[in-house]
């Protein structure tokens, strides 16, 4: 009988877990759905590789400027999208620092998360300072930057609906890119405020 019961509440768990994840995954995908910023983040990904290796510098510059067109729009949609996620109830919007996704963690231990709402905020304006270019930074350098601001935005998202571990895992299989790596390519502002709110350590 005991390990039926634990069998029972195993079941049950796992089911509870998956209702909250698919929860989030739909809560996060109804208010992407409004915006086409995965759409021009693959614009601005294959753009940057194309600009990188046009050899004609007409050229070249020509594909920077339609690229920095891109880069407002999407811009100014994560800073519109970030703004209504924040209308978002705080019961919805916690995530769990722990590695492992962990039923209702954030919500039973508030110190041991951060908020959604605030990490969103935070690469909204990480990816505003980049685009605006507010460091001077040369053209190759920027779009590193910015790639790396995106893909940090992407983590994000990704450990909101499951978990640190599996928003890990992602960026490494879509970007080949990992995430201590990402960490260190950011701009410093949005280093500094990203851990601060997530309550990690300055990368090695």
């Amino acid at each position: 009988m005991d390990v039926l019961l634990l069998v029972v509440a195993a079941l049950a768990f796992a089911w509870a877990k998956k209702k909250d994840q698919s929860e989030r995954i739909a809560l996060l995908g109804s208010t992407l759905s409004r915006f086409d910023i995965e759409k021009l983040m693959e614009i601005l990904t294959d753009g940057y590789l194309r600009a990188l290796g046009e050899e004609d510098a007409e050229r070249q510059a020509q594909v920077w400027s339609y690229l920095e067109v891109q880069e407002q729009t999407l811009s100014e949609q994560f800073a519109a999208f970030a703004a209504e996620f924040a209308t978002l109830d705080a019961s919805a919007t916690r995530v769990s620092r722990l590695p492992i996704a962990i039923l209702y963690a954030a919500r039973w231990w508030p110190a041991a998360g951060f908020d959604a709402r605030e990490a969103f905020a935070v690469h909204a304006r990480g990816i505003a300072a980049v685009v605006e270019n507010r460091a001077g930074l040369a053209p190759k350098r920027r779009a590193f930057t910015l790639s790396a601001e995106l893909f940090l935005m992407q983590h994000t998202c990704h450990w909101y609906c499951r978990s640190k571990t599996v928003a890990s895992a992602r960026l490494l299989a879509r970007h080949k890119t990992a995430y201590q790596q990402v960490l260190q390519s950011v701009s410093v502002g949005t280093r500094d405020a990203y851990l601060a709110l997530t309550g990690q350590t300055v990368p090695g």
